[in-house]
């Protein structure tokens, strides 16, 4: 691993369409207060030589923690520190974000929000506020430093299903955005509840992916409160709630058929799928298994054309296992070259970021891999499944 000594400044030549769907470039005009006359510019950080492309890191911008402040929404453990957690400045200064980037070679970023869902703390109208309020501060972002951060994917008010398909239309249609992110549950429901079916339907027609983050359970069985529980309890569920939850949410997109019904999703799985590689073997034992341990009319009934590990397997993973070299080639046998994609969680850690770069590429190159694999890792296989320049 090598470490840049100097910081760029961001200057370059003017690339048209460095931000867009692969149509129009969207324009300030666009964006609701957005500040006119930016000039679009990339260096060649994000473009020609070889980069390392974080598809799953994490911002707040300024201007949503100053709306969430404002609505007196309490909602900013990244500023304050939260269950003993320290601030994450690069969070929301850019500045400070770069400085820790530009120890990296090659590193750039595709930009998500930080938890929490807007649905999770705001009523519909609120939330639909504070969505478009996130999403034009991301794209202010890619606009002002388009050499380190290449593209956003939107958030999307998922309490309201008709105010989301209209901000999931201007995010990626008139910001150029590529892609969407929702949680592993929402409002504690399932993805396959019926309301959630034209998400779906939209983004398996515009061919861009959906990137889908942990969220704990606030009610049912699954239900996790953190605060007050007793030590061993905490900290025995802890490292794994988020795990169990993206394998949970892998598994309701394969068994209720929404990967055969739109098989041209793309879905990102957050922290390498889950337990899904690591127990595929037990999937496909308790699957065979079923035809035999039950009775002819409990038997599962499976009408779509592929094995369940099939559409598994159709999904990615990314690399965000925090140094975990053992981990990612568990991954990597199961998902392929071609579905593993560089992401390291930025900035959550003890070091603000520092900790997860390092140790996550440390990592990638201690693979057993071939180098044009791990080219497809760090950089092809966003720029093919984003639709990215380059």
């Amino acid at each position: 691993m090598k470490e840049k000594s100097q910081r760029q400044n961001g200057s370059g030549k003017t690339v048209e369409g460095a931000f867009s769907k692969g149509g129009p470039v969207a324009g300030p005009a666009e964006l609701s207060g957005f500040a006119k006359g930016r000039v679009l510019k990339a260096t060649e950080r994000g473009s020609g030589a070889r980069r390392k492309i974080d598809v799953f890191c994490h911002v707040a911008p300024k201007k949503l923690t100053e709306a969430f402040e404002k609505k007196h929404i309490q909602a900013v453990h990244f500023r304050t520190g939260r269950y003993g957690l320290l601030p994450y400045p690069a969070m929301e200064d850019m500045e400070a974000r770069i400085r820790i980037m530009d120890r990296y070679e090659g590193y750039v970023q595709i930009l998500s929000l930080s938890l929490p869902p807007v649905e999770d703390v705001a009523n519909p109208k609120v939330a639909a506020e504070l969505a478009a309020i996130a999403n034009d501060a991301m794209a202010e972002i890619v606009y002002e430093y388009p050499d380190r951060f290449l593209a956003a994917v939107a958030c999307l008010p998922m309490n309201d299903m008709s105010a989301a398909m209209k901000e999931l239309d201007r995010a990626v249609f008139g910001l150029g955005f590529k892609g969407v992110q929702i949680n592993s549950t929402i409002m504690d429901k399932p993805l396959d509840s019926l309301e959630f079916e034209p998400l779906f339907e939209k983004m398996n027609e515009v061919n861009l992916p959906i990137l889908i983050h942990p969220r704990t359970a606030l009610t049912g069985p699954r239900a996790f409160k953190e605060q007050g529980l007793p030590f061993v309890e905490k900290w025995s569920r802890n490292p794994f709630n988020w795990p169990i939850e993206t394998t949970v949410a892998m598994g309701t997109l394969v068994y209720s058929g929404i990967l055969a019904r739109y098989p041209n999703l793309k879905i990102v799985t957050h922290h390498l799928g889950g337990v899904v590689p690591y127990q595929h073997k037990r999937i496909l034992n308790q699957w065979d298994g079923g035809s035999t341990r039950h009775k002819p009319e409990f038997k599962p009934v499976w009408n779509y054309p592929l094995l369940p590990t099939d559409y598994y397997k159709m999904m990615y993973g990314d690399t965000a296992l925090y140094g975990n070299t053992y981990g990612l080639m568990c991954g990597f046998d199961f998902f392929g070259a071609d579905h593993v994609l560089f992401a390291t969680d930025f900035p959550y850690d003890h070091e603000g970021g520092n900790y997860v770069l390092r140790e996550t590429i440390n990592s990638i190159e201690e693979m057993d891999i071939s180098d044009e694999d791990r080219h497809k890792v760090y950089e092809a296989n966003a720029r093919r499944l984003f639709r990215l320049p380059g």
